[in-house]
């Protein structure tokens, strides 16, 4: 242990006393939690003009029963929170709680490790509340999510099917801003969070290791039983939604714009003659 210097206070003035050696049991805790409070402060100082931004995907995948159905129990079915690319969310996401219809039995199931998820039968669609909680160094507040459960598909003159279920995701970005340092550290190589462009001068602390490789591929969807299910979003998909989009509203802005030449021209004809 490297010498360290303390200041002792005797009439009225400080004399530096040289300390070497082992120190007392007592004081290497209090050194130790005094380190560890400033390197809690340091691993909490938020970032400012950074946001963080993790895309999921929520929704539900719903089988038919067939001939196995009643009235009771038609479909068996799974809602799920999951990665946009499938990846652990466990990383951010501490514990899932999924609040089911009242007619179930014990209808708040509380999912603590990824996958964040879980599976019922029943007959009948209904919306599901989830609520994510996140890890401390992540964000103090949970994030309320709403998913309709659906069972039938959306044209009903279309036969039910055993084998091709049907699948209802919604798409969103969790976005955190003034993220912390700890919490940045800890994600910085984590595919499934898209890390911001940093301020200039300001330089990453070195990853936090992973303490259990296998919790990661528990948590990871990438070879779920029902991943040939999920639905691909990209950002690729995105644009060209976007642009689909783009164009019809200037599709619809042109036709505004006819329709109001056209009543003006109209107006303009109404008014000539009185006009003479």
């Amino acid at each position: 242990m490297t010498n360290s210097t303390s200041s002792s206070k005797k009439n009225g003035q400080d004399h530096p006393v040289e300390i070497s050696g082992p120190i007392p049991k007592s004081q290497r805790i209090k050194m130790s939690k005094t380190e560890e409070n400033t390197e809690k402060k340091i691993l909490n100082k938020k970032l400012k003009d950074v946001e963080i931004s993790v895309p999921i995907v929520y929704g539900n995948i719903a089988f038919w029963l067939g001939k196995k159905a009643n009235e009771y129990q038609s479909h068996k079915w799974t809602v799920y929170v999951r990665g946009a690319t499938n990846e652990d969310l466990g990383v951010v996401i501490k514990r899932a709680v999924f609040q089911l219809h009242s007619s179930f039995n014990n209808p708040t199931r509380v999912i603590e490790t990824p996958p964040f998820e879980l599976s019922e039968a029943g007959w009948g669609e209904f919306e599901i509340a989830i609520t994510l909680y996140f890890h401390s160094d992540v964000c103090d507040k949970p994030l309320n999510l709403y998913h309709h459960l659906k069972l039938y598909p959306e044209d009903e003159s279309g036969s039910l099917s055993m084998k091709k279920p049907v699948v209802v995701e919604s798409y969103d970005e969790i976005v955190f801003p003034e993220p912390s340092e700890g919490f940045l550290a800890r994600i910085q190589s984590h595919p499934a969070v898209n890390l911001p462009r940093l301020p200039a001068g300001f330089t990453l602390p070195p990853p936090v290791p992973v303490e259990d490789t296998s919790k990661r591929k528990r948590g990871d969807t990438k070879d779920h039983p029902l991943s040939q299910w999920f639905m691909n979003f990209s950002e690729a998909d995105e644009l060209l939604q976007l642009a689909a989009a783009r164009q019809q509203v200037q599709a619809h802005i042109a036709k505004l714009r006819r329709q109001i030449s056209l009543i003006d021209g109209q107006n303009q004809q109404l008014k000539s003659p009185s006009d003479q």
